[in-house]
């Protein structure tokens, strides 16, 4: 590969990031606007609520949310509740005997199967829809287990005609359980502390986050509906119904708790569904916002980064193979050094995700130095996620059509918990934890020439390459084996 190609295929990705970058840096200002929605009117007259809840071999966990829910205050004849099961075991029992000690109760719940699962979790809840008589439709996964006052602080948001959506933060019951839980609350709690409400205040668009929200059932409708062609179905409604003008509301003052995966195949395979949806709805809404007429260029611009947000861990890998052959070749390595290195551009990266992620973080524990741990850990685990994250965006890119497969929950709470056994745990150890086991050693060699040649600007990139894809294959092997 010539001089120039070699050094195009090191700054494109690069640029990529530090765009994001600036998008970060945009929220991080805007989120200080944020203010809680506010009903403009006291609520009198509760109006019929459905809440919809997904499930599909859920035996762990099914039993605890139907609890959790059965446990929201609401006026009883103001509530209906389906159990939407697509079950193929003793989950379907569980729901079964959970809806008949209910309705003895004089609750209205239903146990909805329906004739096969097409459309998997998009199609459930399509399925449900026109048997739904609430005017809201409330959705809960099956690993959440919201607080008794929910709907009584998110229905007087919609009395604006115009609000769609509420969404809510998510919160994290065993958060403490272990580093991979802890370094995916502080992921997450950065969009729902930082993102969210920065999208919120400077009224760009935000999305539903498939769970732990309530949707207007017109604005569903009037979106087009639930659809399966994608894998991200929250993602792909959210952007259809703000194009036709709903509005959404994000309420950061209101917790949803929920339980974190606690195996690293089952981090994977949740992380596979997000990332390959988000290139699927890429492709199918990026064009469609640009060509929005009513939007602003700052809304449109927030809008497809947004949706590009998946595609960061593929600039990611090609960072960090195109510097392979830019170090090897100390000509163009010498020639080149200072765009190569590009010293500030990393640091002003390195200072607006610090930004970012500090200010989520200090919202529960102010220890900086705690913070700086947690917050290289998990750009390291990022890192060792990037080529499965990869493949997962190319996959929805070229339009690959995959199941969606569920990210398995295992009621696992306290440190004590044990999910070994679990009947969903994946086990199988593939082809490609092998590969990410040979690239961590590509880049422990890496080490080494960056050290022999002096090339010390080089090596912290590499480090935490040959670290994050040496933990992830740790982590994945060391499950597998586990389960």
């Amino acid at each position: 590969m010539s001089e120039p190609l070699l050094l195009i295929a090191y700054l494109i990705p690069l640029s990529i990031i530090f765009g994001y970058c600036l998008m970060q840096a945009s929220l991080i200002i805007t989120h200080f606007k944020y203010k809680a929605p506010t009903p403009s009117e006291n609520q009198e007259d509760w109006p019929l609520v459905t809440i919809q809840l997904p499930l599909y071999n859920e035996q762990y966990v099914a039993e605890r949310l139907v609890d959790s829910i059965l446990s929201i205050e609401y006026p009883k004849g103001k509530l209906q509740i389906q159990l939407l099961d697509d079950s193929t075991d003793k989950t379907t029992e569980i729901l079964q005997k959970k809806a008949r000690e209910y309705a003895d109760l004089g609750f209205d719940i239903e146990l909805v199967r329906r004739p096969e699962r097409t459309g998997f979790k998009a199609g459930a809840l399509k399925y449900g829809l026109p048997m739904a008589k609430g005017e809201f439709i409330a959705i809960f996964d099956a690993d959440f287990i919201p607080q008794k006052d929910f709907l009584f602080k998110s229905i007087p948001l919609f009395q604006d005609s115009r609000t769609g959506v509420v969404q809510t933060r998510w919160e994290h019951i065993n958060e403490d359980y272990s580093l991979l839980t802890k370094l995916q609350a502080f992921g997450l709690d950065a969009h729902f502390f930082i993102e969210q409400p920065g999208r919120a205040a400077g009224q760009h668009f935000i999305n539903f986050n498939g769970t732990a929200g309530v949707w207007r059932k017109e604005t569903i409708e009037d979106a087009g509906g639930w659809s399966p062609d994608t894998l991200t179905e929250d993602l792909d409604l959210s952007y259809r119904a703000q194009l036709k003008g709903w509005k959404f509301q994000y309420l950061r003052e209101l917790p949803s708790p929920a339980e974190l995966p606690v195996s690293l195949p089952a981090i994977k395979s949740q992380q596979y569904r997000w990332m390959k949806g988000g290139a699927e709805c890429f492709v199918k809404n990026a064009r469609k916002v640009f060509k929005a007429n009513h939007l602003s260029l700052s809304t449109k611009l927030h809008g497809f980064y947004h949706l590009l947000n998946s595609s960061i861990f593929l600039s990611v890998v090609a960072l960090a193979f195109a510097s392979i052959p830019l170090v090897l070749n100390t000509d163009i390595f010498s020639k080149y050094h200072r765009i190569v290195n590009l010293t500030t551009l990393f640091q002003v990266n390195w200072l607006i995700l610090g930004s970012f992620y500090w200010l989520a973080f200090r919202r529960k524990n102010p220890n900086f130095w705690l913070f700086a741990k947690r917050f290289f850990m998990f750009l390291v685990f990022m890192m060792g996620l990037s080529l499965h994250n990869t493949i997962a965006v190319i996959e929805g890119y070229l339009g690959r059509k995959t199941p969606f497969v569920r990210t398995p929950k295992f009621n696992v709470v306290n440190k004590n918990d044990s999910w070994r056994g679990n009947v969903y745990s994946i086990k199988k150890i593939g082809l490609l934890t092998w590969i990410e086991a040979l690239i961590s050693l590509l880049f422990a060699a890496m080490l080494l020439i960056d050290f022999q040649k002096n090339l010390f600007g080089m090596m912290p990139f590499h480090f935490m390459v040959f670290l994050g894809y040496g933990l992830v294959v740790f982590y994945t092997v060391r499950h597998a084996l586990q389960s």
